[in-house]
């Protein structure tokens, strides 16, 4: 993902010292890089876990991960770096693109004007091997490719471990990474050294404003109209040499970018997305569709001056020119670098009440035809219940890769599922409740209820609502609404503790 600022350079991610700040804390808005006050950054470029950026000046810094080599410092004996440090290149730097764990710098000095380093795996530091005896060697120092020594390089895109590139003249350069075809040579081999895309020198070459662009599978450029080749679709055949998409025909492109699967496009007065997504990156609204397969406008955007798009894995960004629009802007939800509930706040409830105390079989065993009733009742309720559960499973699986979430989320799941099961009343007998036998019999031996397990299971739930609780209490004041009816679902549980503490 490559971002073009014009003054100080702010950063909101963490982890690896991507930031530049110094340390590992996380920052939830923008931060001014103290370290680079001094300079005025004209471009940046992020990596999985790395940044680097270039100032008016022809210079370039870089921090975060360097297992690989990839900030370009000339060694990777620190694998972290938090604070800003000078690449080893010339002070002729005009751009830089990041892929993964990979870095390529353009620079205006003759005879190596494309430079690269970091992970050489498959091929995408475009030095003529992948390293097969040893792939996870690092190449910390940037080396400027040779077979384009005579060349001028003046465009370049990478993709998660490919990279594209444009010469003086118009013609295309692939390399790296060949799965799905998105080195588009008619083929899914991967190229150690650029090879020229046969489809524009044999027909047309690109033109001087012509934009490049890559995905983590696929690649795009534009000539007239756009073309693409590799993963174009979650589904369909892949396009292993570059085709025109057609429904793009007669827009004039002036921007695009790409995330995993998605895809961001400014053209005249109008912004257009269109691909798989799943939290919302396509921006059409949360009402609108989460996943386009063809070409889409984001209305919220339409009639504006698109100035830069940029696509992250899972998220959209686009500049726009205020002339004539400010008002329009005014209207739209501002981002105050706050936690909000939509999209980061996920939690699931079970109140005491759907927990159902055994000791109903012994404390009722005088009101024979009532508990009779209310045991058909409770069969009932779990069939109810048991329909509703398995509908949602069949729901959940058709819908596939949208229930994709982070391992934290799979675990909350499945913990959910866990305490989930005693509800669903399969016990020993593996038919009905635990208090029957194996042919659905009801036992004539009524169990004893196991009140240190019912105690354990209630501070379990008080744990898990506290914590619950503290979360939401953090939440900002324009979801006030929504804190005052987890308030009251909160005050609801605790008159539950309080009657089950009575009973025992």
């Amino acid at each position: 993902m490559d971002i073009g600022l014009t003054s100080h350079f702010f950063a909101v991610c963490f982890q690896k010292g991507q930031l530049g700040h110094g340390d590992m804390i996380q920052r939830d808005r923008p931060t001014v890089v103290s370290g680079l006050s001094k300079h005025k950054i004209v471009k940046a470029g992020a990596g999985r876990s790395h940044t680097v950026v270039v100032s008016d000046d022809g210079r370039s810094f870089a921090f975060g991960l360097n297992k690989h080599g990839q900030l370009g410092l000339g060694t990777a004996k620190n694998e972290v770096e938090s604070s800003p440090l000078p690449c080893v290149v010339s002070d002729e730097v005009t751009n830089i693109a990041c892929g993964a764990e990979f870095t390529v710098w353009l620079s205006s000095t003759e005879g190596s004007t494309i430079l690269t380093a970091g992970l050489p795996q498959y091929g995408q530091l475009g030095h003529g091997t992948d390293h097969e005896f040893n792939m996870m060697e690092t190449w910390p120092r940037p080396k400027a490719i040779a077979s384009l020594a005579g060349e001028t390089i003046v465009k370049v895109a990478c993709g998660t471990n490919h990279t594209v590139a444009v010469d003086k003249n118009g013609f295309v350069y692939t390399w790296g990474f060949g799965g799905y075809g998105r080195l588009g040579h008619r083929e899914q081999k991967d190229e150690w050294s650029p090879r020229r895309v046969d489809v524009f020198q044999i027909h047309f070459v690109l033109p001087p404003n012509a934009i490049v662009s890559a995905g983590s599978a696929n690649s795009f450029c534009t000539g007239g109209q756009l073309y693409m080749w590799g993963k174009v679709k979650n589904n369909g055949e892949n396009w292993t040499y570059p085709k025109p998409m057609m429904d793009l025909s007669g827009w004039n492109l002036r921007w695009m970018d790409s995330g995993s699967m998605h895809h961001f496009v400014g053209a005249d007065s109008s912004c257009i997305s269109w691909g798989h997504a799943q939290y919302g990156e396509l921006g059409y609204g949360p009402n609108g569709q989460k996943s386009s397969a063809a070409p889409k406008k984001v209305d919220l955007l339409e009639g504006m001056h698109v100035m830069g798009v940029a696509c992250g894995l899972s998220h959209s960004m686009v500049i726009v020119d205020r002339t004539d629009v400010a008002d329009r802007l005014e209207q739209l939800e501002i981002y105050d670098g706050k936690g909000s509930l939509e999209g980061i706040f996920y939690f699931r409830i079970y109140p005491l009440t759907d927990v159902e105390p055994k000791e109903e079989a012994v404390a009722t065993t005088k009101q024979k035809p009532a508990k009779r009733g209310a045991s058909k009742k409770r069969k009932a309720s779990k069939a109810s219940s048991d329909s509703d559960e398995e509908n949602s499973d069949k729901e959940k699986e058709a819908q596939g890769s949208d229930s994709d979430y982070s391992d934290d989320d799979g675990e909350e799941e499945a913990n959910g599922k866990k305490q989930r099961t005693p509800r669903r009343g399969r016990g020993r007998g593996g038919r009905g409740r635990g208090g029957r036998t194996g042919n659905g019999k009801a036992s004539p031996v009524e169990e004893e209820v196991d009140l240190a397990s019912l105690r354990n299971h209630s501070d379990s739930k008080k744990e898990s609502t506290w914590s619950i609780f503290q979360q939401f209490s953090s939440l900002s004041s324009h979801n006030e609404m929504l804190r005052k009816t987890f308030l009251i679902t909160v005050s609801n549980i605790c008159l539950s503790f309080t009657g089950l503490c009575i009973l025992m």
